[in-house]
């Protein structure tokens, strides 16, 4: 293979690393929505009344709650995380010599007698260091129970979209929720969900204004500086 082969490679790979690296998307559990179980026919001889219907049949007294495969469940959207770092180190050492040679009577090479040496150092040295951050997502977003785990935990998962104008933007959201956190009218607070995960994105052409284009990615891949 050519030497220039092997570089158009090698700039290839490095670019695609580079475009890899600016868009990661979130490991939203799939799929996205689930079919409730079809209901099973009657028994032969067990005509409905009627009240009564087999296929949509559900206890007076049953607890309204989602539990199966297809229910759906309004997750309320409380993110809000803020975190904040400072650290700060200061050192110093400073440091004095003073050397003499003593005057002898009656020896030779009397020449360095009675010379001094002195000497002085000092270093320092102070650091500083603060780092924070913030960030809020709120707003609702109902999701269906895709998978119904031996604990009777509920994995979720659903999305979102909406189309504006010429461009369009979608959320999504899944995790594990605890039956026992669902309230009334089936909604559970995004802080109580399992392994949340949440994506919210949006493509048009504002966002694509946004985005840092090709060639810069692959010089801010490549450069060491």
């Amino acid at each position: 293979m050519k030497l220039s082969s092997l570089i158009g490679l090698a700039c290839a790979a490095v670019l695609c690393s580079g475009c890899s690296s600016m868009f990661r998307t979130v490991q939203i559990a799939q799929p996205m929505t689930a079919t409730p179980v079809a209901v099973p026919p009657p028994a032969p001889g067990m005509a409905d009344g009627a009240i009564y219907q087999q296929a949509s049949y559900r206890p007076l007294f049953e607890d309204p709650r989602a539990r199966n495969i297809g229910d759906t469940i309004t997750i309320v959207l409380n993110e809000q995380i803020n975190a904040s770092k400072q650290s700060a180190s200061d050192a110093q050492k400073t440091q004095a010599t003073t050397a003499s040679v003593p005057i002898v009577h009656g020896l030779p090479f009397k020449t360095l007698q009675g010379l001094s040496v002195a000497g002085n150092s000092a270093s320092q040295f102070s650091g500083k260091g603060d780092s924070s951050s913030s960030n809020l997502f709120t707003g609702t977003i109902t999701v269906t129970v895709i998978k119904v785990l031996a604990n009777n935990n509920l994995v979720v998962s659903g999305e979102r979209q909406i189309g504006i104008n010429q461009g369009s933007e979608f959320i999504r959201f899944s995790g594990v929720v605890n039956p026992t956190t669902i309230v009334n009218g089936n909604t559970v607070s995004s802080t109580q969900v399992a392994d949340a995960r949440i994506e919210y994105r949006g493509t048009g052409y504002i966002d694509e204004a946004q985005t840092m284009g090709w060639l810069s990615r692959f010089f801010l891949t490549v450069l060491p500086f």
